[in-house]
């Protein structure tokens, strides 16, 4: 699939460099709105601007939505007001709160001025509720039905109002702003007469979030119960607006991306990747890794404190990387296996004990094989195959004691922190991989010098 695009987009440049636009427009009339955003990513800024020219106002407007705030930005200073005001009647309220949170100031004023009043009256609502909650999330354009309505009444209107709502399939029954029910258009297109009242056909059994619902929250829940859209309501459960299921999609990619940096050791990152500067993916970066290299001093201290066992025992100085990076791993298969399950909210923190009792059980299964096969890795490549006189049986037992052990205290570890930092109302993810590998390190270490003290006499 993505080869095809390469060579669609090849072929669609050619036709903008040999200026057979007519033949372009048609193409593009042929390509989905998320594909031609694509396409505007490697165009340059004037070829950018007569492009979208060439699109209809509905898909210049839908192509608009899918493009990065960067090239946004750049169409919107190329734009004349009336260029910007047509591209603004055609957005959801949603996209262009999205549009006006993205842009910088200058910028915003200007999207303002060429906003209808409607428009800006429901950006500014939406601008007003906390950043990644409900509010924030959901458009305030859905199809409103009174309970008193007949089932006519309420197609024909749908048919009057549908064309400017994110979606028509669901429609909310209120009375006074409050929400009483919903109904679909298959219910009403199947019921047995069109005089019916919709408050007789409605669904009254109805889950909505507030506006104060965590994002996260909502995103579980179209999971979970397969939501095209979600009500939001305020305290008093009056309708405010839906939350859409390609905004929830949104938000799981969102949530994912930002899960998977912190497991890295990054903080998360607003833009992608090719997006990001030298300077921002720097910033991202350097904290974690000084806070790293200032928490490694303890797996320092730990080594200078058995230095002597180690002057006495050379052959032991061998094994602490494999030692080292197997409670690393052991540790990192734990949490993510937990964070994962508690940002499906599978896990709760009264779930510890059945946690703990599922890894120690993996842990010592994992510790018994690791350690059988390194005792016969040992015998036979370090001491008979390198010839090493240094490796003993009563060596290779130290270093396979201390990996049994280190694994299961690595997978306990990788266990219990995400899950107290799920308790203590931080990102799991944080305690992910390089937090939870330095924390490993370090009791790898002294469960190593431990053993061989008490084994071999040091």
């Amino acid at each position: 699939m993505t080869e095809r695009f390469e060579l669609l987009e090849k072929a669609l440049v050619k036709m903008l460099e040999d200026k057979k636009y007519t033949a372009l427009r048609d193409v593009l009339l042929t390509m989905n709105p998320a594909d031609i955003a694509a396409l505007f990513a490697g165009l340059r800024e004037n070829k950018m601007s007569l492009v979208f020219r060439l699109l209809p106002k509905e898909l210049a407007a839908e192509t608009f939505v899918e493009m990065e705030p960067d090239d946004q930005e750049l169409l919107i200073r190329g734009f004349s007001d009336n260029e910007l005001k047509a591209v603004l009647d055609e957005l959801y309220v949603d996209d262009a709160a999205d549009l006006v949170e993205e842009m910088p100031a200058n910028v915003v004023k200007r999207i303002l001025r060429q906003a209808d009043p409607e428009m800006r009256t429901s950006i500014n609502q939406i601008l007003q509720y906390p950043e990644n909650s409900a509010g924030s999330l959901m458009t305030t354009e859905y199809v409103s039905l009174r309970p008193d309505m007949t089932v006519g009444e309420s197609i024909l209107r749908i048919r009057r109002q549908g064309v400017d709502k994110e979606t028509i399939y669901t429609c909310y029954v209120t009375q006074d702003r409050t929400l009483l029910g919903l109904v679909t258009v298959k219910d009403l297109l199947l019921a047995d007469d069109d005089d019916t009242p919709v408050e007789n056909i409605m669904s009254t059994n109805i889950l909505s979030v507030t506006t104060q619902t965590d994002q996260e929250e909502v995103a579980r829940m179209f999971t979970k119960y397969n939501f095209l859209a979600l009500p939001v309501v305020d305290r008093e459960n009056r309708m405010v607006g839906i939350v859409t299921f390609d905004d929830a999609m949104d938000v799981i990619e969102e949530e994912t991306t930002e899960d998977i940096e912190l497991m890295g050791g990054m903080l998360p990152s607003e833009k992608t990747y090719l997006k990001s500067s030298v300077w921002e993916l720097f910033k991202n970066r350097i904290p974690w890794l000084m806070l790293l290299m200032v928490s490694a001093t303890f797996t320092g201290m730990i080594i200078t404190a058995f230095e002597g066992a180690l002057a006495a025992q050379v052959a032991l100085t061998a094994f602490i990387p494999m030692l080292m990076g197997t409670g690393g791993n052991s540790g990192s298969q734990s949490s993510v296996t937990v964070i994962r399950a508690l940002s499906l909210d599978e896990l709760k923190f009264s779930d510890l004990p059945r946690v703990l009792w599922k890894e120690i059980g993996t842990s010592v299964l994992c510790g018994v094989v690791l350690a059988i096969v390194c005792f016969v890795k040992i015998w036979l490549v370090d001491r008979l195959l390198l010839g090493n006189p240094q490796i003993t049986l009563t060596v290779d037992a130290v270093v396979c004691l201390a990996l049994l052990v280190t694994v299961v205290a690595a997978k306990i570890v990788g266990a219990v922190l995400p899950m107290a930092a799920k308790r203590i109302k931080l990102d799991p993810a944080v305690m992910a991989s390089p937090f939870i590998t330095t924390i490993v390190d370090a009791l790898s270490l002294l469960v190593y010098f431990l053993f061989a003290k008490a084994l071999l006499q040091i």
